[in-house]
């Protein structure tokens, strides 16, 4: 069981360091749209054969282009949550908000239950996501509450997106394969930021400036992904999944320690709140 553990472990450091490399970057959008272009043209020869020897009803390519348009709005999201958040406040929130949603979906309109952990990790995440958004900490000065709340917002519409695709790619992978579905998902990224990426016209400058972290990012990406699909192959899902989440405090460290963010003892700590009630709900919830 040691194995899978330090995969999961560091799969979530893979996706917290790729996130700080982001966050650093000279314009979010365009960071992103690179480390995900490079893998995009990688794998794009794998999608067309696949479709070509596996033709999809009408019905399936409707669901893979909901799946574009969904990681289109997330990419565009995300990129303009980075820009105005910092890592430490809009991180725990960006990757909890999934696990606080679907188990909340499934009491309301599934007819599922919740033991009492988990009701207490949804109370944990809830007080955790209101540390994190900033609330109060404006009343001192009226035009830094909007200012405090527009990225916790912003994080938290990450949130509903990744939540929405992960439905969505679910029955995706009734009909391709999960190399061919990931290719998917990266045009669908790639394309809702190309608008942006030609209108700011600063594509040879980030690359002048960050090219290393560039590369970088488009291994760790797909790489984080990787390491925990390795995990599932020798661990229950429902035992490994949460642990994942641990990205929420290495990102939170990250951003304290190497982007020198304020509030860091309340953030570190909220970010381990947060972490908490994403063990309750996932393995004893």
């Amino acid at each position: 069981m040691l194995l899978p553990i330090l995969l999961v472990l560091a799969s979530g450091m893979a996706h917290a360091v790729w996130s700080m490399f982001t966050k650093r970057s000279l314009n979010k959008g365009v960071f992103l749209w690179s480390i995900m272009m490079i893998p995009a043209v990688i794998l794009l020869p794998v999608l067309i054969m696949e479709l070509w020897k596996h033709p999809l009803t009408w019905g399936a390519y409707g669901l893979l282009l909901l799946s574009v348009a969904l990681q289109g709005l997330y990419s565009w999201l995300l990129s303009k949550t980075y820009e105005l958040g910092d890592l430490s406040q809009i991180y725990p929130i960006m990757r909890g908000t999934s696990t606080l949603l679907v188990p909340i979906i499934g009491v309301l309109f599934l007819k599922e239950s919740l033991s009492i952990f988990g009701w207490f990790g949804i109370i944990l995440m809830l007080g955790g996501f209101f540390l994190l958004s900033g609330i109060g900490l404006g009343r001192k000065n009226a035009n830094a509450q909007p200012q405090s709340l527009k990225p916790f917002a912003l994080a938290l519409c990450v949130g509903l997106c990744t939540t929405s695709y992960v439905f969505v790619d679910k029955l995706n992978l009734d009909h391709v394969s999960p190399v061919a579905l990931l290719e998917v998902t990266n045009i669908g990224f790639v394309a809702g930021l190309t608008p942006l990426v030609l209108a700011s016209r600063q594509l040879k400058q980030e690359w002048r400036k960050n090219r290393s972290t560039i590369f970088l990012g488009a291994i760790l990406n797909p790489g984080s992904y990787l390491l925990f699909l390795f995990a599932m192959q020798q661990a229950p899902m429902a035992h490994i999944s949460p642990l994942r989440e641990i990205g929420t405090v290495f990102a939170t460290f990250l951003g304290i320690l190497l982007l020198k963010e304020q509030q860091g003892l309340k953030r570190i700590t909220t970010s381990i709140i947060v972490f908490c009630g994403i063990l309750l709900i996932g393995m004893w919830g």
